[in-house]
């Protein structure tokens, strides 16, 4: 098992529940893309491209967008405390979790992926 995965298992619930649907829906929407585990939480690359990461963090799990300044869509749902790019979607149960603007959000993210990280 590689450290990505390591720091999935080794996650309470319903935070484990929570990364592996996240993961799955990462991996279905963008087949490409690739779990590294960097900065001791799970990264999505394409390439040498970061798109998204995700940090269980106190509740909840916060999945991380690294272009976000170029997103556009479902950014109401996002946050941004205490930060001052990068946006997320912070889940803290398994039921929040609606496929349907994931996918949305993670599809701008790869459209954007080449933009970089400021605007």
């Amino acid at each position: 098992m590689n450290p990505a995965e390591e720091y999935i298992f080794n996650q309470p619930e319903p935070f484990r529940s929570i990364l592996m649907h996240l993961k799955g829906v990462i991996e279905h929407t963008i087949p490409e893309v690739e779990m590294k585990f960097k900065y001791r939480v799970p990264y999505f690359y394409i390439g040498k491209t970061p798109i998204c990461y995700m940090n269980q963090a106190k509740d909840y799990v916060d999945l991380g967008f690294w272009s976000s300044a170029y997103l556009t869509r479902h950014i109401e749902l996002m946050c941004t405390e205490g930060r001052k790019v990068v946006k997320s979607l912070r889940y803290k149960t398994l039921e929040e979790i609606n496929d349907d603007i994931l996918m949305d959000v993670l599809k701008e993210a790869y459209s954007v992926k080449d933009k970089g990280f400021w605007k």
